[in-house]
């Protein structure tokens, strides 16, 4: 899973071609492009990028122009922009950053180092989001090998009440939290054992049916894990 969106504005095509393989050599960017402002705009409101590479110099509507248009959308006001222009030395960086842009990438630029140059403006909020993202799959993992044991404890038939209380936790957050993050299958599944748990407390479920709701939750854990690695 991706976590941070760039939207790229370039009217020139071998220019856009140029960027997205020069971003992508950073895992985390997911970068889309467009090649006009009005376009720009239409992007910006229907996929909400973390932050926006815009050109100066574009017919119709060029970069300043739309920048303009884009913060006077709400759903589009705080996306962070960034001019990638020829005309990157003062006074015009800071004409441009006078008008609401975070910074400026002179062209040409260094397609080894772009990725790089973008991080840098990348909002704090995006990079931290990604952390918890990060923290989160762990979290996953680690109920998993809980549940696994509990699992096992399970099938001894012996007093169940602890064990399947303690899946019930494990299950409810699990359930609250994935869908946070992307999971929403895990989500589910995680929602299915929790609600096959208590019908066990109450002896309307079997011991089986408990133990393939386990079984389902661990295969949704194992393929979003591997999902995020690859």
């Amino acid at each position: 899973m991706t976590s941070v969106r760039v939207l790229h504005v370039e009217d020139e095509p071998d220019i856009r071609e140029v960027v997205e393989i020069s971003l992508g050599l950073d895992p985390d960017f997911e970068t889309r492009s467009c090649s006009s402002g009005p376009e720009a705009l239409v992007s910006a409101a229907d996929w909400s990028p973390d932050i926006i590479l815009l050109d100066v110099m574009m017919p119709f509507m060029d970069g300043p122009a739309t920048l303009a248009r884009l913060r006077e959308d709400a759903g589009t006001a705080n996306i962070p922009v960034v001019f990638m222009t020829v005309r990157a030395q003062a006074p015009d960086a800071d004409r441009f950053l006078s008008l609401g842009a975070v910074g400026v990438i002179p062209k040409p630029f260094n397609p080894m180092t772009l990725a790089a140059a973008v991080r840098a403006f990348v909002p704090a909020t995006a990079n931290k989001l990604d952390a918890l993202r990060n923290a989160f799959i762990q979290r996953m993992n680690d109920n998993a090998a809980v549940l696994a044991k509990h699992r096992s404890a399970l099938m001894c038939r012996g007093d169940q009440t602890t064990v399947l209380t303690a899946m019930n936790d494990v299950a409810h957050s699990l359930a609250g939290a994935a869908g946070i993050f992307g999971y929403a299958q895990v989500s589910d599944f995680a929602a299915k054992l929790e609600e096959s748990t208590a019908n066990r407390l109450n002896d309307q479920a079997s011991v089986e049916f408990v133990v393939s709701s386990i079984d389902t939750l661990l295969q949704g854990i194992e393929k979003g894990s591997r999902l995020r690695r690859s």
